[in-house]
């Protein structure tokens, strides 16, 4: 009888994975290591440093639903407000370095609060990776029609015949307005009385009320009421001219020598995070911002596509750190509280 019919004619599995086994190692050859899941391999979670309904937050449940689309996972926008927007980017810092945490960043979380809060709980250049910019927010100067000033240069004449006599309105000590109206100031020589209100809106309402004669402000903000007549936009304050209103200089054309200001929205990771995740990130996000219906559905509600590679939103937010510093340690900004 032929002793090799009495195998099995079914081998059984355990026994083929042991023989295979056995001859890979008999060969020399290692058995290749498991390959970890391409990122996204589950849910991403984006932290809103805000309370829901600003900017921050829409910025990101706009971007958010096509960068899920394009990942073929969920992002989960979780709102966690306080202390300055610096308690949700703290979360971002902490966070595992795996990408699956990223924080929604903007001046008052990346430049402003921890600037204003020393102990805060995370250096924004240190303990954060930039992934890339989504958009920006263009900011204007703007003037009660009162005050005949249809550029900075009358503006500054008008200020300098009675010093400290015109005000100007923010929406709150060392907010982004505050900081740029005491730029220009310091760059002419120029002296205003600063009145704080509780948000953008008391602010435009004292502004065009007459309480007050000047405002930096959000150009989405200004504009309904610039159209209407009840105050005047006289410059834009960022590096180039907004596609809001293509028609109001810049103050840096206006001859001023000034550092631009602007409201960036972008995305942010915990140290750590693999150079492979951040291009990913980034290449989603330009993907998603590029497509028409996005763009179009941004631009509605104010926000300009701005698609900085990491490295350039990395500089910016440097650069920032170190233009709204000088100014605040100049100026003696603080913060009551």
């Amino acid at each position: 009888m032929n002793r090799f019919l009495s195998l099995p004619a079914v081998l059984h599995p355990i026994a083929v994975a042991v023989s295979v086994s056995m001859l890979v190692m008999a060969a020399g050859v290692e058995p290749a290591a498991a390959q970890p899941a391409p990122f996204p391999a589950k849910p991403v979670r984006i932290v809103v440093p805000f309370a829901p309904g600003g900017p921050n937050d829409l910025i990101v449940r706009l971007v958010g639903p096509r960068l899920g689309e394009l990942w073929a996972q969920p992002v989960i926008v979780e709102n966690r407000p306080g202390a300055g927007a610096t308690t949700g980017m703290e979360v971002v810092a902490k966070s595992a370095p795996d990408g699956y945490t990223l924080g929604v960043g903007n001046n008052s979380s990346l430049v402003i609060g921890p600037l204003m809060q020393p102990k805060v709980g995370y250096d924004p250049v240190k303990d954060l990776v930039p992934m890339g910019s989504m958009a920006l927010t263009a900011y204007v100067l703007a003037v009660n029609p009162r005050v005949p000033a249809k550029r900075v240069s009358e503006l500054i004449a008008i200020a300098k015949a009675k010093p400290g006599f015109m005000a100007y309105a923010s929406s709150g000590a060392a907010t982004i307005g505050h900081l740029a109206t005491e730029i220009l100031l310091g760059a002419t020589g120029t002296k205003m009385l600063h009145v704080p209100y509780k948000g953008a809106g008391p602010a435009l309402t004292a502004l065009i009320g007459g309480e007050t004669d000047v405002l930096v402000v959000a150009l989405p903000a200004a504009e309904p009421f610039a159209k209407a007549g009840k105050l005047r936009l006289i410059a834009a304050a960022g590096a180039q001219r907004s596609a809001f209103a293509p028609e109001l200089p810049t103050l840096i054309e206006q001859g001023l020598k000034v550092p631009p200001v602007d409201g960036r929205y972008g995305l942010v990771g915990p140290l750590g995070v693999s150079r492979e995740i951040v291009q990913r990130v980034h290449s989603t996000i330009v993907a998603a911002v590029k497509g028409d219906d996005l763009r179009k559905r941004m631009l509605t509600q104010g926000f300009e596509p701005l698609l900085d590679t990491p490295e350039q939103y990395g500089a910016s937010i440097r650069s920032e750190i170190e233009v709204f510093g000088r100014i605040v340690r100049s100026a003696g900004i603080k913060v009551d509280g």
